[in-house]
Parts: C-alpha cells; sequence; structure tokens
C-alpha cells in the first residue's frame, strides 16, 4: 500500500517541508534525509504497535511467556524508539557524507565506515546499550561459576566474567550467549537458564516495591531452567561455537556481503529509471537510492542469501552440538536440549521442507538423534 499510494515520495516531500520550516533549504539534503528517517521509523513504530500488543499480551501472555505490564511495555517501547535514533541518525548523517565526498571508490569507504561502526556496536552492546534495558549482575562466587570457569581453561576460552540478566522480569523464554574481541571474553545467562536463580521459581518476599513492583512479574512459580550440569552443556554448545571458528566466519560472510552490496549500489545508484519507478521523477537523493536498491532491488537476492546462511547456521549447530559431545556433555546436553525445549513451549515435530527454510537452528528430534548414540554410551 505504502509503494501504491505513494507513501515514500509523500513522506520526502513532508521532510523537506520540515527541513525547509527550520531554515534548511533543498542543498541540505542530509538534514531532509535525517527529517525522512525518523519520520519513518516513527511511521513504523506506530504502525507495528498494535502488533506488539497483540503478540506480548495474547500470544505471550495465553501461553504463560509475558511478564511485563502495560507501563513497563510502553515504557520499554519509548526507551528502544530513543536508544536506536541516537544510533542511527548520526551513523546514517556520516555514511551520507562519506558517499557524497568519496568520489568513484565511495562504495570501499562507505563499506570500510560500517565495518568499524558494526565492530564497535559489538564491543560495546552488552556493556552500554542492553544494560539500559535489563539488569545485569555477576554471577556468584560458587560451584556453578567454578564449573564454568574450569570448562572454559580447558578450552582456551579467555573468560573474564560471567553476568546473570533478569530476563525474566520481562518474559520466562531462556538464552545464553557470550561476547567481546580478543582477550576479553565474557559470558551471560538468562536467569530463567538457570533453575537455581530463576525468579520464576521463587515465591515474591513480602513488601518488595521498586523496580520488581513496576513490572509486577507475573510469577507463577512454574519449576523451570537447567540444573548446573545441563547448563555447562548448553555453554559448552556456546563456546562451540567460537572454538570452532563460527562466529569470526559469520562476520566475514557479512562483511563480504556488506561489501558486494555497496559495489553494486555504486553501479545502480546512477539509474534513473529506479528512482521515477518510486515516484522519483525530478530528484535522486542518496537516502532513497540506499532504501530501494537495499531493500526491494536486492530482494530477491537477500532471500537465497538468508537460505544459504539458514543452512550453513544449521550446520554450525550440528558442529557445536558435537564439540559439546567432544566435551562429554551429550548426557546433559540431551536433557537440557529438551527441557529448554518443554520451557518455550517448542513444538518437537517439523515439516523438513519448512523448517529448512525458516529454522536457523536445526529441530528438536533431529539434534537428539545426533546425541543420541554418545548419550547411551
Amino acid at each position: 500500500m505504502i509503494l501504491l499510494c505513494g507513501g515514500i515520495p509523500f513522506l520526502w516531500k513532508l521532510s523537506g517541508q520540515i527541513s525547509g520550516r527550520a531554515g534548511f533549504g533543498p542543498e541540505y539534503e542530509i538534514v531532509q534525509s535525517l527529517v525522512f528517517l525518523l519520520l519513518a521509523t516513527l511511521f513504523s513504530a506506530v504502525t507495528g504497535l498494535p502488533w506488539s500488543l497483540y503478540n506480548t499480551f495474547v500470544i505471550e501472555e495465553k501461553h504463560g511467556f509475558n511478564q511485563q505490564t502495560l507501563g513497563f511495555f510502553f515504557k520499554d517501547a519509548m526507551k528502544k524508539f530513543v536508544v536506536t535514533q541516537c544510533i542511527l541518525l548520526p551513523v546514517t548523517s556520516l555514511l551520507l557524507y562519506i558517499i557524497k565526498i568519496g568520489g568513484d571508490y565511495f562504495f570501499i569507504y562507505a563499506w570500510l565506515f560500517t565495518l568499524v561502526v558494526s565492530l564497535v556496536l559489538v564491543t560495546i552492546y552488552a556493556d552500554y546499550i542492553a544494560p539500559l534495558f535489563d539488569k545485569f549482575i555477576p554471577l556468584p562466587e560458587g560451584e556453578l561459576k567454578q564449573q564454568i570457569e574450569t570448562m572454559a581453561k580447558s578450552i582456551d576460552f579467555p573468560l573474564t566474567k560471567v553476568y546473570v540478566v533478569e530476563g525474566s522480569k520481562r518474559s520466562s523464554h531462556s538464552n545464553a550467549y557470550f561476547y567481546g574481541f580478543f582477550k576479553n571474553k565474557r559470558i551471560v545467562l538468562f536467569d530463567t537458564l538457570l533453575e537455581d536463580y530463576s525468579a520464576l521459581n521463587k515465591e515474591p518476599a513480602e513488601g518488595e516495591d521498586g523496580e520488581n513492583e513496576e513490572t509486577k512479574s507475573k510469577t507463577k512459580n512454574k519449576k523451570q531452567g537447567c540444573k548446573n550440569e545441563e547448563v555447562l552443556a548448553v555453554l559448552g554448545h556456546e563456546l562451540g561455537h567460537w572454538k570452532l571458528g563460527h562466529t569470526v566466519k559469520n562476520i566475514i560472510i557479512s562483511q563480504m556481503n556488506s561489501f558486494l552490496c555497496f559495489f553494486l549500489f555504486a553501479v545502480l545508484i546512477g539509474q534513473k529509471e529506479l528512482f521515477a519507478a518510486f515516484g522519483f521523477y525530478d530528484t535522486q537523493p542518496t537516502l532513497i537510492g540506499l532504501m530501494i536498491i537495499f531493500q526491494f532491488i536486492f530482494s530477491p537476492y537477500n532471500e537465497v542469501l538468508s537460505f544459504c546462511l539458514t543452512v550453513l547456521s544449521r550446520r554450525f549447530e550440528f558442529q557445536a552440538d558435537a564439540f559439546a559431545k567432544e566435551l562429554g556433555k551429550a548426557k546433559d546436553l540431551y536433557s537440557a536440549l529438551i527441557k529448554l525445549n518443554k520451557d518455550n513451549l517448542g513444538f518437537p515435530v517439523s515439516d523438513w521442507i519448512f523448517s529448512m527454510w525458516h529454522y536457523s537452528h536445526p529441530p528438536l528430534l533431529e539434534r537428539l538423534q545426533a546425541l543420541k548414540d554418545a548419550k547411551q554410551e
């Protein structure tokens, strides 16, 4: 409907009028582009709100996952929008400036710039951005922490810190991940993954106030999460991704694709027919060119690429499971996968064609079958 009704040219014209009233004429294309981007993301946030509300307070609520109140939801949404704009607008303005002054080889400079930005964001996300939304606390001293440190040391994983994130105030879904470059790796465990730490397994304390009162976590006292041995097996899988170089391989593939896209953008940006097809007959704004080429022209290519990455991801998952098996964690990973599937209400049976196209992780039964022999041993 946006394309058929000329929504993109209309929004560009409106952004020009707004920037014009602020004293910036048509020659200030970057300013107009930023206004356009702000309006477009605001429109997207507003139109996506009903679906997000339905997903959280109807579907997730129906199946017992939602832990948010309506007030917490809107506060969280506003915070996400503001943080996104604080990152998106400066990065976009610099990218457009580089494209404008880059000459014939602007695509190389633009690619290098996006590479640096992505690496910086990956580096600072867990330390400075994620804590704006969730509380991170160091994993308390004890048996689990000692076991994690011992396992990390056994495979030369340069672990520096282990955190627990209070994901239970938002959802009862569970997860774990690691981040960091070079010799500064950190592991993050969701409290919903840990049987001993999950707030969902505890009675709320009397007289709770502050943030707990605000979120009014809908604790159901449903026993969930994994035992220490199972948590170690899950981490053995995650560390397998690091040991086998999956993270580095994904970064290399992503950057190769990014460079190819910028190169093709440089080839296509001069085609006035592309702009005319989307309602831009007199002007060819760089931001609009990026949107047309990356979002629409590359759409068939992106579908094929997405399928190839899904196939690769599934291969990586099997390899990471095999790595955990080599660590002697097959039996615990087997039981952990069943528990996590149960906690997250995953359906164990999948149509092979649908799962091949959509599932970045192999279906549960396929993973269990790969672990079965080792488990029996």
